[in-house]
């Protein structure tokens, strides 16, 4: 299968576009339309919590790309038996870097499926079709790239900021729960939040923080809405306090 993660949105004709480009009879899913906007490296936490429950052998086509049009590089990577194809800005620097075993090449541009590749669509011209290409069981123009580069090295592990806002108000933080001592407590929009299993444990209206079913530590307000009682957006910072 196909995932997208993308920034594109589901409103306009961008994500209806890239779906007319990849291989027909392939089941594709959407995984994210809304991902950060612009923002590869919040994008890049959220993208290595989720890609982990697809199978082996699926292919995550990944575009944040605000840097579409310039010197960075299109990738293949192929990251514990998946395979990620988007821009080379960092966006898989957490994939890689959990992964057991990588590699990684950089895609030559080939006919792009609508004669020319636009300056600014590189997700319809260029990763679409490299991501159809192994769908069907083929592989692009590609040359191999050493293991270092397009690293972000300095980019921490786990994310103490928000990192995502559901359409349900709660907050993602690019923080792995399983990481968190136990009856840590995390201080976000000026509050100090308490660790509970479900959003029953709290009363009505009450912050708390829990492991959200993709392993993030995640911030929601029982019958209410985090972002809007905490003044969270996305890159928010977060605390972790014992």
């Amino acid at each position: 299968m196909i995932a997208l993660f993308t920034d594109f949105g589901l409103e306009g004709p961008y994500t209806g576009q890239v779906k007319a480009v990849l291989a027909p009879g392939v089941p594709v899913v959407d995984l994210f339309a809304d991902a950060p906007e612009k923002r590869p490296k919040p994008s890049a936490y959220l993208l290595a919590a989720y890609a982990p429950w697809f199978p082996a052998g699926s292919i995550i086509l990944a575009v944040v790309d605000p840097g579409v049009g310039s010197e960075r590089e299109a990738t293949i990577l192929e990251a514990d038996s998946r395979w990620y194809v988007g821009p080379e800005n960092g966006l898989f620097e957490l994939v890689r870097r959990r992964a057991v075993l990588s590699r990684s090449w950089t895609i030559a541009p080939e006919e792009p499926p609508f004669g020319r590749l636009s300056a600014s669509f590189h997700g319809r011209d260029l990763f679409a079709p490299a991501a159809a290409r192994l769908a069907r069981g083929e592989f692009p123009r590609a040359a191999a790239r050493p293991a270092e580069i397009g690293r972000r090295l300095d980019w921490p592990d786990d994310l103490p900021e928000i990192v995502y806002i559901d359409r349900f108000g709660n907050a993602m933080t690019g923080l792995r729960a399983s990481l968190l001592p136990s009856a840590a407590r995390l201080r976000a929009g000026g509050r100090v939040l308490s660790r509970a299993q479900t959003f029953s444990e709290v009363q009505s209206g009450d912050a708390f923080w829990y492991e959200n079913a993709n392993g993030l530590a995640e911030i929601a307000v029982n019958a209410g809405r985090a972002d809007a009682m905490l003044g969270l957006e996305i890159g928010s910072a977060v605390s972790v306090l014992s």
